[in-house]
């Protein structure tokens, strides 16, 4: 099996071509520097082009019969399967993927993209009971028309593919603006699988643009009925105006600022064991990532020693090292613009009890313990930073926990479930794990936020609803007197 060639063009209207800006983008590995791709980058030309081609692809690709558009995703399926070590190599090197991240970023993909298969066999519609006599009510699932995906850089083909496997599979057009720092894993490999697996030309396109280029171009145009977006709130907030401003629907997962409550009668090393995951992994650039943990005052200091001493022997360093936990983080200004965090928090009275080090763009795990008003406690980390903070009772850690904007994940370690699903149902978050990490997704479950942490919901039979609308057509089988019938009046 040949690996994937051009990795540095754009897909638009079914042919891999360079994009029509002025720039050229410079895709370097995270870790050494390296050059990967340089990418010529598309401007507001190409975009227009890319909607035009999925809007005229989708007409067709509709009519499809349903059982061949899932055959085509289950194909999808089997090509991420045979190219999964292929796949790998480029979230480590584009991504500074740690081995332990990418596999399980694949694991998530296939799954999505197994669960999308059963879509185009489950849009339904049904017979709905009328007020009128001899009327027959229909109600039919059809797709948007065309969806327009704008992914990130951290989780860059999962992130993307939970949007673009469904709405394929639901009848829809795609186009995927993926982050430029990751543009191979989060756009350019969907399309060469989907390409590969026999979706039809034009139907799917990628587009790598300058955003100082084309400004709002992508949200605004008129073609895309949807626009599913993942990354930052102040992003998504301004996403969702432009949205509402042309009617059109937005799907948005944004920032979080998510807690591990540790209850007094939680049992301390599970809850340490959990925290280390759910802090750390993909070096704490997770949206689901925990930022702050929230512990009862008779288990802090057991906790606090704990989890100091096991996140010492994390292994940090090249993420192309199978042992290493820890790698790269996306780029500098991520690092410069933690450690100033941390030092705000510092002068806020916070105490740095493991203090880590910056080496390139690779930050060492940092561990402070202080109050939920400290920076690095109020503010998103997206790095391997956390705090740890004390409460008196059950109250106050729900209370704290839920003294922030964000509400996506999060997770509760007591002595029994019972207590632990009583204390979640408090949290004002669209998910919690009890006796659990705040990491965790399945293709079947309804992934999503509250307040500020997003709309609308990812996955299973959520993700078909998302990508879908309704029509509703009535049949009068019997004729219908009314007011303004010349028989009716004679």
């Amino acid at each position: 099996m040949e690996k994937y060639q051009d990795l540095n063009l754009n897909y638009i209207a079914g042919e891999w071509r360079e994009g029509k800006g002025s720039s050229t983008y410079e895709l370097t590995n995270p870790y050494n520097g390296d050059v990967l791709q340089k990418i010529k980058m598309a401007n507001k030309d190409d975009v227009n082009e890319a909607y035009e081609s999925a809007q005229a692809g989708q007409k067709e690709w509709q009519k499809l019969n349903a059982f061949e558009r899932s055959s085509i995703m289950e194909k999808a399926v089997q090509i991420l399967e045979n190219r999964r070590e292929e796949i790998i190599h480029h979230m480590v090197e584009e991504g500074g993927a740690t081995h332990m991240k990418a596999n399980v970023e694949m694991d998530f993909v296939i799954a999505i993209t197994r669960e999308a298969a059963s879509f185009p066999l489950r849009m339904e519609g049904k017979l709905v009971p009328s007020l009128v006599a001899g009327k027959e009510n229909r109600i039919y699932r059809k797709p948007l028309g065309v969806v327009g995906v704008i992914g990130p850089f951290n989780f860059p083909m999962y992130l993307a593919m939970r949007s673009v496997a469904p709405a394929l599979a639901t009848g829809n057009g795609v186009v995927v603006k993926p982050d430029e720092q990751t543009a191979v894993t989060g756009g350019i490999l969907i399309a060469k699988v989907f390409e590969e697996a026999g979706v039809p030309a034009g139907l799917l396109n990628v587009v790598v643009p300058d955003m100082e280029d084309i400004g709002d171009a992508f949200v605004e145009h008129p073609i895309p009925r949807l626009i599913s977006f993942t990354g930052s709130t102040p992003v998504g907030r301004h996403i969702g105006e432009l949205c509402g401003k042309n009617i059109k629907k937005a799907v948005l997962e944004l920032g979080g600022n998510n807690a591990l409550l540790v209850l007094d009668d939680a049992d301390v090393d599970r809850a340490v064991g959990s925290a280390l995951f759910g802090k750390f992994m993909h070096n704490g650039q997770v949206c689901m990532a925990i930022n702050r943990i929230i512990v009862h005052q008779s288990k802090y200091e057991e906790f606090v020693e704990k989890f100091v001493e096991r996140a010492k022997q994390i292994n940090v360093g090249d993420p192309r090292n199978e042992e290493n936990m820890i790698g790269p983080l996306i780029n500098r200004d991520a690092v410069d613009r933690i450690l100033g965090e941390i030092e705000e928090a510092k002068k806020q009275g916070a105490e740095v009890v493991l203090e880590g080090k910056a080496e390139g763009n690779i930050l060492h795990p940092y561990v402070l313990t202080g109050t939920n008003e400290v920076a690095t406690a109020k503010h998103e980390m997206f790095g391997p930073v956390v705090t740890i903070i004390p409460a008196d009772s059950e109250e106050e850690a729900v209370e704290i926990a839920n003294d922030t904007p964000f509400g996506l994940s999060g997770a509760v370690h007591a002595g029994s479930p019972e207590r632990g699903v009583e204390v979640a149902q408090k949290l004002h978050t669209g998910m919690v794990h009890v006796n659990d990490q705040s990491v965790n997704d399945e293709p079947l479950i309804a992934f999503g936020g509250e307040k500020d942490s997003g709309l609308g919901r990812f996955g299973g039979e959520w993700s078909l609803e998302e990508f879908t609308t309704v029509q509703w057509i009535s049949v009068q089988n019997e004729k219908r007197e009314n007011p303004f019938d010349t028989d009716y009046l004679d």
